[in-house]
């Protein structure tokens, strides 16, 4: 008897010191609520006009088809119906519930889920309401397909939002958790939630690594190397060799400066940074500023002439050479793009042969960014960037995050702030969460001219007043497209790649995704390729001509690259007499935060 009474006693006193824990905690959450900036409310969702579209054209298909909208609600009425049955039968029932097989989704793992009648009947019903919302946006005629898709992108947000694991009520999970831990789990997940409000101005910025784990410079981006170069936009660093000789032509690095540049250089053991000098390359990369508001006025020629050209004349200089070679990832890709046709127009050959990454440069399909690309929501970051001179990472982010929000969003909140769980040593996600703002008239110029009107696809982008098009890029290039990339879709990459005027083209596509795609060491031989020689069919013709490869792309690729660096030339030093060491690699800009 007196070990129960000691035992309740220890759970009495755990319960009151989170009672005062939770007093202060709710003190801190008001305190980061009423201090929020507010957004543009065009941010946070789509305008009017699309649910007045699908509102008219939903009543519309109900006055012409009305037995179509009966059947599927006829449907749903008998689904809800077996599902109150069976929840009633199980309830009075001696025998519990067999585990059933009705849906493979990876939130409804618990045992409870399929055993409890009540989170049996919590479950299916929300399955059935999604599956019936789905249908009924996918179904609806009338709509433009920009408005489609725009309805259906927003309806699956409503429904994975609505999911009954986002709240602790429905969550078994979170309850069993709590029950065990005596509400301690719940006090750290609300101390999670605050911290993470906290540290980003009240926006809610779900933590997806352990920030404490890494530092840039100790445990990432740790190759050897120099800054040789440093202006308003970019520090150019020059990385060490490792071979006694190396390729004549040397390699630069334009990664897109929406995300840090060490993603190429997380760890020795999958460092394409690395792997490259190991191969007898002298390569640069280039690390782009994070701009405040004081750059508000910075466009994309900008970035070509302060950085690209300029990045150009550098490397040629520190290695006596006229002719370098390029690669450019993602946005670093396409305004690669921009600048090889412009040094096209003008009868510049200084780079000899150009690699893209995941790079997107005919925008005639919007893919899955179609949601974002529309007036209402440009409309608003004009209005954003016009107020705050940048667009502030945050808002990119969370935007590339809502196309996979199961995984970069709702997963990750409640196992910290349902269930008290500290995020993970991650070092893909801790890149992931360290982002850049940038540039309002960039942004504005990339969202507008680029994205929106295919400007440059169209032969109407201007760099230093001279127009351009994909069919000026002449020299001879090799574009990396990821199979199942949600940023920059393979199709859309592989149709830009065709447009373009160079007769040596070579395009790789890469299993998996924007980032697994590209960082794949052969060493580990864990993501294939395909490869097809004739680009002259549609995308999906291609892919089914191609021959599949098992391992890494990196070899192919890298024999390519060589064909176009010529001889081998003794080590070279970091920096020249005109460019000398600013200081160690990674450098200074990498380090500053949003």
């Amino acid at each position: 008897m007196t070990g129960k009474s000691n035992s309740l006693v220890e759970t009495g006193d755990v319960l009151n010191q989170n009672l005062k824990k939770l007093d202060l905690l709710t003190k801190r959450f008001l305190t980061v609520v009423q201090n929020k900036k507010s957004l543009d409310p065009g941010l946070q969702g789509p305008g009017q006009d699309l649910a007045i579209s699908a509102a008219s054209a939903y009543w519309q298909n109900m006055a012409e088809n009305p037995y179509k909208i009966l059947e599927q609600q006829v449907e749903f009425w008998g689904k809800t119906l077996q599902n109150m049955v069976e929840m009633q039968h199980a309830f009075v029932a001696s025998d519990a519930p067999t585990i059933d097989s009705y849906t493979k989704d990876s939130r409804f793992e618990n045992p409870l889920w399929s055993l409890n009648p009540y989170f049996n009947f919590v479950k299916n019903q929300y399955l059935q309401n999604s599956d019936l919302i789905k249908k009924t946006a996918q179904n609806i005629d009338g709509l433009s397909e920009k408005e489609r898709k725009r309805l259906i992108y927003f309806t699956d947000q409503i429904v994975e939002m609505m999911a009954p694991t986002n709240f602790l009520g429905t969550n078994p999970d979170a309850l069993e958790l709590a029950l065990k831990t005596n509400g301690q789990s719940l006090i750290d997940g609300l101390e999670n939630l605050i911290a993470d409000l906290e540290a980003n101005d009240g926006e809610l910025i779900v933590r997806l690594a352990d920030e404490q784990a890494f530092e840039v410079g100790k445990n990432l981006g740790t190759q050897d190397g120099k800054v040789v170069f440093r202006n308003r936009l970019l520090e150019l660093i020059q990385y060490s060799p490792k071979t006694k000789t190396v390729h004549q032509i040397p390699l630069v690095i334009f990664p897109p400066w929406i995300n840090k540049f060490y993603i190429l250089d997380l760890r020795k053991q999958n460092s394409f940074i690395s792997w490259l000098v190991s191969k007898g390359y002298t390569v640069f990369v280039v690390s782009w500023i994070n701009p405040d508001d004081s750059y508000s006025d910075v466009g994309m020629n900008d970035y070509i002439t302060e950085g690209y050209l300029n990045v150009i004349q550098v490397i040629k200089s520190i290695t006596s050479q006229k002719q370098i070679n390029a690669i450019g990832y993602c946005i670093g890709g396409t305004t690669l793009g921009l600048t090889i046709a412009y040094l096209n127009k003008i009868n510049d050959n200084s780079i000899r042969a150009a690699t893209f990454f995941t790079t997107l440069t005919d925008f005639a399909e919007q893919g899955e960014f179609t949601p974002f690309l529309q007036n209402d929501f440009i409309d608003s970051i004009e209005r954003e960037v016009t107020q705050s001179g940048i667009l502030k990472s945050f808002i990119m982010a969370r935007t590339f995050s809502f196309l996979r929000s199961n995984d970069l969003i709702y997963s990750p909140a409640i196992k910290s702030y349902m269930m008290g769980q500290s995020p993970p040593a991650f070092d893909l996600l801790y890149w992931n969460g360290d982002g850049s703002n940038l540039p309002g008239k960039m942004a504005i110029e990339y969202l507008r001219g680029l994205c929106q009107k295919n400007s440059f696809s169209l032969g109407k982008f201007e760099v230093g007043g001279t127009a351009i098009s994909l069919n000026d890029i002449s020299i001879p290039i090799c574009a990396i497209g990821c199979e199942t990339d949600h940023i920059a879709a393979w199709k859309d990459s592989y149709r830009g790649v065709q447009l373009m005027g160079s007769k040596d083209k070579k395009f790789i596509l890469a299993e998996s995704g924007h980032i697994a795609g590209i960082i794949n060491p052969p060493h580990k031989n864990k993501y294939g390729y395909y490869l097809n020689e004739n680009l002259d069919s549609d995308a999906e013709t291609w892919q089914i001509n191609a021959t599949h490869f098992s391992g890494s792309w990196w070899p192919v690729w890298e024999k390519w690259i060589g064909s176009f660096s010529g001889e081998k030339v003794k080590a070279r030093k970091e920096g020249s007499k005109s460019y000398p060491s600013l200081s160690d690699a990674p450098g200074t800009y990498v380090l500053k935060k949003s």
